[in-house]
């Protein structure tokens, strides 16, 4: 078996500081001034914590490390903490498009709102574009038409961001997820395990009939 390497420290933590002298600063953050290492990490054992060095000044030919007192434990912690909150808060949102022509039939209308209705579940924009094709342009209340029935297959959990306009050959409509509709439904997984749910009441309703 090879060596395993232990993991880079982050920070440069009591014992393993390299420096024998360090300016402190107290956990009050009163500046205490330059101490031999030994005398700072005992002052921070007094005070049942950890010397850190924060910073490192390397301005002139001798490095001035700067080292706080602190509860490093507590510490990472805290910053841990506030990490993941930065990161549930950063949303990643995919635009999707769905695409309809003016003839397009009821069955085909709800197999592409069933896909959109996933991805509205799942967080995604969408966008639906309805396609006309030679002089099907001069009649886009025909296209409205498509698309307000495209819409009733998902109005139960979704919200027009942007009403249709039309755009030369195309007809668009911009949707989003309304989370005050169906708050229950928190993804298109759950809306199958759900169904699934409900189909499997309905069977055991009918054997008992």
């Amino acid at each position: 078996m090879g060596n395993r390497r232990k993991p880079q420290q982050e920070h440069l933590v009591n014992e393993n500081i390299p420096f024998s002298k360090i300016f402190v600063i107290n956990s009050d953050n009163t500046q205490i001034g330059v101490l031999s290492k030994n005398d700072a990490i005992a002052k921070a054992k007094e005070q049942k914590m950890d010397l850190v060095i924060i910073s490192i000044d390397n301005s002139s030919d001798k490095p001035k490390p700067i080292g706080r007192i602190m509860d490093y434990g507590k510490f990472k912690y805290e910053r841990k903490k506030k990490q993941k909150e930065v990161k549930e808060k950063q949303t990643f949102v995919n635009n999707r498009e769905i695409r309809l022509t003016l003839g397009i039939n009821v069955k085909d209308i709800q197999t592409k709102a069933k896909k959109a209705r996933e991805f509205l579940l799942d967080g995604d924009r969408v966008k639906v574009s309805l396609k006309f094709r030679g002089r099907e342009a001069s009649r886009p209340e025909l296209g409205k038409e498509v698309l307000d029935k495209f819409f009733k297959y998902v109005e139960d959990i979704a919200k027009i961001t942007k009403d249709a306009q039309q755009n030369e050959r195309f007809l668009d409509m911009y949707l989003e997820r309304d989370k005050k509709k169906s708050p229950h439904l928190t993804s298109s997984k759950k809306e199958k395990e759900l169904q699934k749910e409900e189909k499997g009441r309905l069977e055991n309703a009918k054997n008992e009939d």
